[in-house]
């Protein structure tokens, strides 16, 4: 799931930094792969809005004016899947998180993935994903408070539980965040 994510959030950043032309090249490219189905007109590129999440006593923004932030929905197999995709204009962070099923206003589902990247440079980088370890229904929530509304692509916030590894016995870092994201500028 995290590999559907960084995947999404690499197709969608394109977006804003080369043009309608690399991404038609790389939807042409994940189209491929018959195990992966994200339909365009179910992801959505956000223009205005932020995604903030926290971690320890650190506090992460992503601004959809500048920065590449997307709520996705896809379909792996027989599973549906959405979430929220984010990398920031530099391409120095990312981070993701998804829940299985189909986004809808009022709805709150456990979270199936999430994965947070940071990179200093390229011999300094920090991974944290979701652990496999965790049992369900233990590894956070997803609040999507609204969802397609007027201009409104997805308001909401989360917590889940990331790891630097994936050892059975890993410390877990607590994640929390809110988004509240538009299609149309005010």
């Amino acid at each position: 799931m995290s590999l559907i994510l960084l995947l999404s959030v690499m197709a969608m950043s394109c977006q804003k930094d080369t043009g309608e032309q690399a991404v038609d090249q790389k939807k042409i490219a994940l189209s491929a792969d018959s195990a992966l189905n994200v339909t365009p007109p179910d992801n959505f590129l956000a223009v205005e809005g932020t995604l903030t999440i926290k971690m320890d006593d650190s506090t992460y923004t992503f601004d959809a004016s500048k920065d590449s932030v997307a709520f996705v929905n896809m379909s792996a197999g027989d599973n549906r899947y959405f979430g929220i995709t984010a990398i920031n204009k530099a391409h120095t962070m990312s981070f993701g998180v998804s829940s299985k099923g189909a986004a809808a206003d009022s709805l709150t589902k456990p979270v199936a993935g999430g994965q947070l990247l940071i990179m200093a440079d390229v011999m300094h980088a920090q991974q944290y994903t979701l652990t496999q370890y965790a049992e369900p229904g233990d590894a956070g929530k997803i609040n999507l408070l609204q969802y397609r509304q007027k201009d409104v692509l997805a308001k909401g916030n989360f917590f889940t539980f990331l790891s630097k590894d994936d050892e059975p016995n890993s410390s877990l870092y607590r994640v929390e965040g809110t988004f509240e994201l538009k299609l149309k500028k005010q």
